[in-house]
């Protein structure tokens, strides 16, 4: 299963590693990551190989929400079928 992380903040150094970190400790493979600055405004869209996590979905976005609080910035993650099945006409 793949799937789509999207973070996005007020610029600060570390906001990279401590998203992959949670993603690395959870066997997440990143396959693809395009990140930029807009103004202040941190953004970052990684497509996400999940089929070797360690944890269930659930859990996994449970912990990306926690490291969202603990760093402030917004942290979302959505299986890439769901993502295709909202876009698609």
């Amino acid at each position: 299963m793949k799937a789509f992380v999207t973070v996005l903040g007020k610029d600060k150094v570390g906001i990279i590693y401590e998203v992959t970190s949670v993603l690395s400790k959870n066997n997440a493979n990143i396959l693809d990551i395009n990140q930029t600055l807009i103004e202040d405004y941190f953004t970052m869209v990684m497509l996400v190989d999940l089929s070797k996590i360690q944890v269930d979905f659930k859990e996994l976005k449970g912990k990306l929400e926690a490291k969202a609080q603990e760093i402030g910035v917004s942290i979302k993650i959505q299986r890439e079928d769901i993502f295709s099945s909202m876009h698609t006409i």
